[in-house]
């Protein structure tokens, strides 16, 4: 019998957990074993009952890392290190570029290390990040308007003004899910709202949708250096699956930026895209450089832990069945896209990307199954 595993996450503030009884009753019902760490889904509202009337088994957090498949939401801590093993697959967000002490971690052990977010349809779409860069770009447009307010630290400035004065002036850098969600909120809010994106062909997909004071605009580092300096809030939202994300804004463009101004770095769970930006928690999510707030949380989605976790199980799961149903090898048939998120097999690491960020040559994906 598959068994799939449930392991409470540790990472700081971190709230979602990994799948929800609905979830775990549709795996029970094909025959799989599914073990879930007693007290995992506490944080997102699921109690122990909830899972155990699922079918699931409540379990030590070691019984929950012994599954053959183990399933997360955040990278493995240090501390979890010890359960990596080379018979172990492991299916969660790792961000790697990130966190490359995970990555050597992984490599150490063996393990095969499949992450949510580089699982790639052939249209370039992620479907396993799409949920979370919503809820994240949602969630940059309602954290930055607030923190402009005076009792948090801002300018004291309401991001939709009111008649007679004006808006924020908002921009946001990369109109993928994280930035067309940021954009779209903060133009609802009233703000005045400058998408920037490199690819116009994106920009004119977007605009058919375009409302509010909206403006998108392809990007370039003239039109940063231009716009950055007078932005009440700046919301960083590039992403390369996979890699490091480059530095797009920097120390010197922040330094001009008026005190009480907003950066919310979204981008910072591929290393940031702003120069000044160090990733911080949900506990303090906030630190002031150079007179401007920044909040650069890396896992943005854990503070709203059901809506979060009920997002990522409707896309995960599927590829859950397939694994567990099928093992890895042969579910890459059915599930080619699996073959993108395959970033660590055996000591190799197996996605381009990820290889370049931890200076590694990668090996194909192909190979690292056979």
């Amino acid at each position: 019998m598959a068994s799939i595993g449930v392991p409470a996450e540790i990472k700081q503030d971190e709230q979602r957990v990994a799948l929800t009884p609905d979830g775990i009753r549709e795996l029970v019902s094909l025959g799989m074993e599914v073990r879930v760490q007693e007290g995992a889904g506490l944080g997102a509202g699921i109690s122990d009952d909830d899972f155990a009337a699922s079918g699931a088994r409540l379990v030590s957090c070691e019984e929950a890392w012994g599954a053959h498949l183990v399933v997360k939401v955040k990278e493995p801590q240090p501390q979890e290190f010890a359960y990596l093993r080379p018979d172990l697959v492991l299916f969660t967000y790792l961000h790697l570029a990130a966190y490359p002490d995970v990555g050597r971690a992984l490599l150490e052990a063996g393990t095969t290390a499949v992450a949510y977010e580089t699982v790639q349809l052939e249209d370039g779409s992620l479907p396993l990040l799409a949920p979370m860069s919503e809820i994240a770009g949602r969630l940059a447009a309602q954290v930055g308007a607030r923190l402009l307010e005076k009792p948090q630290g801002g300018r004291g400035l309401l991001i939709g003004g009111c008649t007679g004065v004006r808006p924020a002036n908002v921009v946001v850098i990369g109109a993928g899910t994280v930035g067309w969600h940021a954009a779209r909120i903060a133009a609802a809010m009233d703000a005045q709202v400058y998408l920037l994106d490199r690819s116009p062909q994106r920009l004119r997909e977007l605009d058919a949708d375009r409302r509010g004071r909206l403006v998108t605009l392809v990007s370039n580092d003239a039109l940063i250096e231009r716009l950055v300096p007078d932005a009440d809030l700046l919301i960083g939202a590039v992403l390369l699956p996979g890699g490091r994300a480059p530095t797009l804004v920097s120390e010197e463009l922040v330094q001009r930026m008026g005190a009480g101004s907003v950066i919310v770095d979204v981008a910072i769970d591929q290393g940031g895209c702003i120069a000044t930006s160090r990733e911080t928690t949900h506990t303090n999510p906030v630190v002031t450089i150079h007179g401007v707030q920044h909040y650069a949380v890396g896992n943005m989605p854990g503070a709203v832990p059901f809506t979060s976790t009920e997002a990522l199980v409707s896309v995960t799961l599927p590829y859950i069945q397939v694994m567990a149903g099928r093992g890895l090898s042969e579910a890459v048939i059915d599930r080619p896209e699996l073959l993108s998120g395959l970033n660590t097999v055996d000591g190799s690491v197996c996605h381009p990307g990820v290889a370049k960020a931890l200076d590694v040559a990668p090996r194909h994906p192909m190979a690292c199954l056979r």
